[in-house]
């Protein structure tokens, strides 16, 4: 902050050769390049400040020069020594404040200025509002802005042209704020800037004060326009964004760059291409397809219509690169499953000397937890830590949904433990997380203490906690939340809400329940909602039902993979061969083919990839021969092998031989002998586990006195000294 109060700087000693020089100091500002001439100024202000000849006000001359130079101490020091600094001295000092950032500076100024007297008239403070208004948005202080407002309203000067557009960025971007929480608490001490605009009913909805704002204009400029559709486009109105966009054309204001970026997003959401191509089009008629600005909106508006591959034209396109652009194409892959490329853009973009930001590794997060590489996840990881990005709230929630899905749910907690203020996307990552690996009940205990903290759960969150109960068969306790989306919070319960609750009641066993409430939805259930009954038919062998449900999927996705290969297992299990074999003919017919079940681990920062049956690993023989002195172990702690889910109509030796190569037990024992003793094995599989696997891993870590963890399609098992933290239940 500037000094309160200050004596000025001595003059510099007057000689020959700077006297003559100084004295034309005062009609050429403009040629003031150094401190030093600026400190002749301020000499030859002091000497002739008050002389008839002397210019209107020489102090906010000097006081503009020192601004200009980014001297802000010596603006300060001669600001602080004026008995009455006029309007124009406040303006220069305000404004240059607010142009290197030093926003509580600029707002703590205008308050003195408001104490001096010195914006007592509109005309005063015309020229300094905009910039105290740029100061409360980077504050993120609504409550202030909202006071400047009623400055602005009460000296008639909230419709100048300027001080409009300031007033609609802060309400566009501060919209939302937890307005409990202040940015500085010294800022409050500035009462007498003005009364709120809050009160009665004048607690408008954000929305509607932009739009009170930008009639109440007679003259409005692009940037006035712009402001409007951005935040009309950000925050879903699309309808009143577009409608904007024709009206501001029929007023004769032609669309620039920043109105095409306001409107792209809009095309992006919708997944409309073809529209985002015409938008495109006329980008490259007006000449802004060069336009970092614009080429990093249509690389986002193509990656969100799953066309990366005009993404990557697009950006390979552009004349030049910004972060911007760079977050945009890593993001778009990423988004579009393309995990790898993601990984390889960003350190070509670490090649480029382009200096990450907290978003670069927000769009990153998410490809080392489906890529499940766990080595990649705590490199990025120390990225974060050498930029200093570890307490933006964005970056923690991806790392600890990232520690979470790569299997380390002990550093997710300690990640999710040192953040100062948690928002809701790192509550329900926490949450999630553990309802993933198994330990509901700290996953209903994070949900009551979010609560508690007067953090209000979205839809998310109750998904997130209904699906910790459906793993953990906590009935009850789920029947208790999904009535309180409606009853206590106002949510209309969507899909997933709806397909946890079936979810939790097919694997408890209540499986004519579970068939009555995804009858009785109130939105129609799609097929996914049935193939989670459908797998639960599966577990409790309930054939009859089986067939009902899978007709209904039939008829919804006639080519859906997983419910013929599904509705062909229960056959098989069933004894019922006909039957199977009929569906695995039709599925033939219809090209469905069966997913081959792959399971993949991490050894070395290298990963390995094993099917059933798998002998082309290198280390084939080694896993083989390793298996069979495991087996031997195994057999004498008890272990007998479940050959139920080997749907094949062979003898049971044979039955057993499958069981053996299964893909996951082939992962385990690579990871055995390829890691020293005592490490904890880390394997991902992409179809659910058999039963007879899940007990020869429960038996292997026993044996082996390691921790194993396997990802399936559903859920983290936790397998140590012969025990899951599934507690066989999924």
């Amino acid at each position: 902050m500037l000094p309160a109060s200050a004596p000025a700087p001595a003059p510099a000693p007057a000689t020959a050769t700077t006297t003559a020089s100084s004295s034309s100091l005062l009609q050429t500002p403009l040629a003031i390049r150094s401190r030093l001439q600026a400190l002749q100024l301020h000499a030859q202000v002091l000497k002739y400040a008050r002389s008839p000849s002397s210019a209107a006000d020489p102090h906010a001359l000097l006081l503009s020069v020192y601004s200009n130079l980014g001297l802000l101490r010596d603006a300060g020091l001669a600001l602080a020594s004026l008995p009455y600094p006029s309007s124009l001295c406040w303006k220069s000092v305000i404004r240059v404040s607010t142009a290197h950032g030093l926003f509580e500076q600029s707002v703590s100024l205008f308050a003195r200025m408001r104490r001096a007297g010195a914006g007592a008239a509109s005309s005063g403070q015309r020229h300094v509002l905009p910039s105290v208004l740029k100061s409360c948005t980077m504050l993120k202080d609504l409550k202030l802005g909202e006071s400047i407002h009623g400055c602005a309203v009460r000296l008639g000067l909230d419709s100048e042209l300027y001080t409009g557009n300031a007033l609609m960025n802060m309400y566009c971007k501060l919209h939302g704020l937890d307005q409990g929480k202040p940015h500085r608490d010294s800022l409050r001490s500035v009462k007498m800037i003005g009364m709120s605009m809050r009160g009665g009913d004048g607690m408008l909805l954000w929305m509607e004060s932009v739009r009170k704002v930008f009639d109440g204009m007679p003259e409005r400029d692009v940037v006035s326009w712009n402001t409007v559709v951005a935040g009309n486009s950000q925050n879903g109105l699309y309808r009143e964004a577009l409608s904007m966009v024709r009206e501001m054309s029929v007023m004769g204001l032609k669309p620039d760059s920043f109105t095409l970026s306001g409107i792209l997003p809009i095309f992006a959401e919708c997944a409309d291409v073809l529209k985002g191509m015409e938008i495109h089009g006329y980008a490259i008629r007006h000449g802004f397809d060069s336009d970092v600005f614009i080429g990093s909106s249509l690389i986002d508006m193509y990656a969100k219509c799953t066309r990366v591959d005009y993404s990557r034209r697009m950006f390979d396109a552009l004349p030049s690169h910004d972060a911007i652009s760079w977050n945009s194409i890593i993001a778009g892959s990423v988004q579009n499953g393309l995990c790898d490329e993601g990984i390889r853009l960003f350190r070509q973009m670490l090649s480029a000397k382009m200096e990450p930001k907290p978003v670069t590794f927000s769009s990153l997060m998410p490809a080392c937890a489906h890529l499940t590489t766990l080595h990649l996840g705590k490199e990025i990881h120390g990225f974060v830590m050498r930029c200093g990005f570890e307490d933006n709230v964005f970056v923690a929630s991806s790392l600890l949904d990232m520690y979470a899905k790569c299997g380390n749910i002990r550093i997710a907690r300690r990640i999710f433990d040192g953040m100062n203020s948690p928002d809701m996307v790192s509550w329900t990552a926490m949450i999630m997380g553990y309802a993933l690996h198994g330990p509901a009940k700290e996953a209903l205990f994070l949900f009551q203490r979010m609560e508690m903290e007067n953090v209000k759960p979205n839809y998310v969150a109750f998904i997130a906690v209904l699906t910790a109960c459906s793993h953990s068969g906590l009935v009850d306790e789920a029947w208790k939340y999904f009535n309180s989306l409606s009853d206590d919070y106002g949510i209309v319960p969507c899909l997933e809400h709806y397909a946890a609750v079936a979810d939790l009641l097919g694997r408890a066993g209540k499986l004519e329940e579970a068939y009555e409430f995804i009858s009785t939805m109130h939105i129609s259930p799609t097929a996914s909602v049935w193939s989670t009954l459908l797998g639960a038919c599966r577990v409790h062998k309930n054939l009859i039902l089986a067939e009902k449900v899978a007709g209904k999927i039939f008829t919804l996705e006639p080519e859906d993979i997983g419910s013929h290969v599904l509705m062909s297992n229960i056959y098989s299990a069933a004894g019922r061969w006909k039957e199977a074999a009929s569906l695995r003919i039709s599925m033939k017919n219809k090209g469905i083919k069966k997913k081959p079940a792959c399971s993949w681990i991490e050894v070395k920062n290298k990963s390995h990839a094993f099917v059933t049956d798998d002998k082309s690993h290198p280390c084939y023989n080694q896993i083989y021969e390793a298996w069979e002195v495991l087996i031997e172990q195994m057999k004498r702690e008890g272990y007998i092998p479940n050959t139920e889910d080997v749907l094949h109509d062979v003898e049971e030796e044979q039955k057993r031989q499958i069981l053996s190569s299964h893909s996951e037990r082939l992962a385990i024992v690579f990871g055995i002998i390829s890691t020293p003793p005592g490490t904890t094995i880390r394997v991902t599989k992409n179809l659910r586990v058999c039963v007879d696997c899940h007990t020869a891993t429960k038996f292997i870590s026993k044996v082996v006195g390691r921790e194993i963890v396997v990802r399936d399609v559903n859920r983290f098992h936790h397998f140590l000294g012969g025990n899951c933290s599934c507690g066989d239940y999924w």
